[in-house]
C-alpha cells in the first residue's frame, strides 16, 4: 500500500516571530510561509534603532528584497534551498468571519487574524496555522477555530532538567574525601560511573566531613576546589565557591551563573573580574535595557550615559558593596574609582557591542535571561583573543515580551554549551542577601 503524502501546511507568521528570529522562515521545512501585509507594516515601524528587535526587522526586510524581484502579493515565491517551501505576502483581509467584529475593536492583531482566516478559505486543501509568540493572539486565533502555535524552533525541551552544573554525592565512609584532600585529585571513576561533563562540580559528603571538587577536562580527573577570596568577597556556600572557581579559572572562557535574586550572581562576577583586572585590558559590564511600558531610551533626557544609568544602577550598587568593604583612603577603594575614571572598568549598553571585536577584556552581562538566543550568539561571536564572557541571570524572572523560561537566551546557552572544555556553569541555590530577603523568596 503506497504511503500517503502528508498534507502540506501553510504557516502564517506574526510580527513577534520575525522580531524574535529574522531567519524564522527557513525553519519550516518544505511547508509554505505566509506573511500578512500588516506584519510588514509593523516591521517597518521597527526598522530604526539599536535593539535586537530593530536588527531583526531590518534583516528580514532585506531578506525579502533579496530573494525576488516579483510581486509577492500576487504569487508564491520559492524560498532559497531545496528543503524549503514557498513564501507569499497576503493582503486580503476580507474573511467571512471578521475578527474586529468578534472582538469589538480595530487592531493590527485582528487584521492579521483576518488575513489568516481568508487564506484558509482560499486554500481549503491545506492546513493553515498561525505562528505567534504573542499568547493573547494565539488565544484569539483558537477562539476563531484557527490553528495557532508558538514559535518553538529556538526553544529548549525540558526546563526542569536544565543543566545545573553540580552533583551532590553521599558516601558511607570518608575514603574518597580523604584522598581528594590528600592528593588534590582523584579518578572520576571512583565517584562517578559515567564520564562527567567538562568543568562539572561535585559536593562530596559523608556523615562527618565534606569536600568540593570539579572535573578538569585537561587532566580528566576530579580536582579539589578550595574557597578563594576575590577583592574582599569570600564565598558563603558551596555553590558560590564553585561560581568563583569558574569565574577565575583561566581555562574557562565562557561562564554562566544562574540563580534567584539575592544569591550573589552579579556581586561574585564583579568581584572576580576586579581580582583579575591585571589579566585583562578592560572590564565591561552590561545588562539588557528593558524600558518601562516598552518605551525607547529616546524619551529620557541627557546623553547616552545619562539615559542608560537608571537601568545600570544595580551594577553600580554591587560595585559599591565591593568598594565599601574598604576605607575610602585605602588602595583598593581608590583603585575602583580610578578604573571607572580611566574606563578600564566600563558600564556599556549592549547595542554598542554589536559589530565590535572584543580583545583582552572580561565582559559581564547581567540579567541575561532578558536576551534572545540570537542576541547571546551575537555577543559571544564578538569575543577575540584573551576574552572571557560571563552571563548571569535568573531564568524565572523574565521582563521581556515573547520570552519565557524555555526560549530565552540564557536557558538556550546553558542547554547548548554544557560539556565544552572552555565553558562552565553553576546554579546558585541559597540566597545570601539577608534573612528577610530569603523569607520573601520562600513564602511570597
Amino acid at each position: 500500500m503506497p504511503r500517503q503524502k502528508k498534507a502540506k501546511k501553510i504557516f502564517v507568521l506574526d510580527t513577534s516571530v520575525l522580531l524574535y528570529d529574522s531567519e524564522a522562515v527557513k525553519n519550516f521545512e518544505k511547508h509554505d510561509i505566509a506573511i500578512p501585509i500588516t506584519v510588514l507594516e509593523e516591521l517597518d515601524s521597527f526598522k530604526k534603532g539599536n535593539t535586537v528587535t530593530n536588527l531583526h526587522a531590518r534583516e528580514f526586510i532585506r531578506y525579502l528584497d533579496k530573494i525576488t524581484d516579483a510581486n509577492m502579493i500576487q504569487k508564491w515565491i520559492p524560498l532559497n534551498g531545496k528543503s524549503h517551501g514557498k513564501i507569499r505576502v497576503i493582503s486580503n483581509e476580507g474573511s467571512k468571519v471578521d475578527a474586529a467584529e468578534v472582538f469589538g475593536s480595530q487592531k493590527n492583531d485582528h487584521r492579521i487574524l483576518n488575513s489568516a482566516l481568508k487564506l484558509r478559505e482560499e486554500e481549503p486543501d491545506k492546513k493553515v496555522t498561525l505562528v505567534s509568540k504573542d499568547i493573547n493572539l494565539r488565544l484569539k486565533a483558537r477562539a476563531l477555530s484557527l490553528d495557532a502555535e508558538d514559535y518553538e524552533t529556538i526553544r529548549i525541551k525540558d526546563i526542569n532538567h536544565l543543566y545545573r552544573g553540580k552533583t551532590d554525592l553521599k558516601f558511607e565512609d570518608n575514603s574518597h574525601i580523604n584522598d581528594l584532600y590528600k592528593k588534590g585529585q582523584i579518578d572520576y571513576e571512583e565517584i562517578d560511573q559515567t564520564k562527567p561533563v567538562s568543568n562539572h562540580y561535585y559536593i562530596l559528603k559523608n556523615h562527618s566531613s565534606s569536600a568540593l571538587g570539579y572535573y578538569n577536562p585537561a587532566s580528566e580527573k576530579v580536582e579539589l576546589v578550595n574557597p578563594k577570596n576575590a577583592y574582599g568577597i569570600t564565598p558563603k556556600n558551596a555553590e558560590q565557591t564553585f561560581a568563583m572557581h569558574a569565574l577565575m579559572n583561566p581555562e574557562v572562557l565562557l561562564a554562566t551563573i544562574t540563580g534567584a535574586a539575592g544569591t550573589g550572581k552579579t556581586l561574585l562576577a564583579l568581584a572576580c573580574a576586579l581580582e583579575q583586572r591585571r589579566e585583562y585590558r578592560q572590564i565591561y559590564l552590561a545588562r539588557p535595557i528593558v524600558p518601562l511600558s516598552n518605551r525607547d531610551l529616546g524619551y529620557l533626557p541627557g546623553d547616552v550615559k545619562s539615559k542608560i544609568d537608571p537601568y545600570m544602577q544595580p551594577l553600580w550598587d554591587n560595585l559599591n558593596i565591593i568598594k565599601n568593604q574598604y576605607k575610602e583612603s585605602s588602595k583598593q577603594y581608590k583603585k575602583i574609582d580610578e578604573m571607572v575614571q580611566n574606563e578600564k572598568l566600563s558600564i556599556v549598553p549592549l547595542a554598542y557591542i554589536r559589530g565590535r571585536s572584543l580583545n583582552n577584556v572580561i565582559f559581564i552581562i547581567d540579567e541575561a535571561q532578558n536576551l534572545t538566543p540570537h542576541e547571546v550568539k551575537t555577543i559571544i561571536t564578538r569575543a577575540g583573543e584573551n576574552t572571557k564572557i560571563v552571563f548571569t541571570g535568573d531564568i524565572f524572572q523574565i521582563d521581556t515580551p515573547y520570552l519565557d523560561t524555555q526560549s530565552n537566551g540564557l536557558s538556550y546557552l546553558v542547554d547548548r554549551m554544557n560539556n565544552n572544555d572552555v565553558y562552565a556553569h553553576i546554579n546558585l541555590e541559597k540566597g545570601e542577601r539577608s534573612e528577610l530577603a530569603n523569607l520573601a523568596s520562600k513564602f511570597l
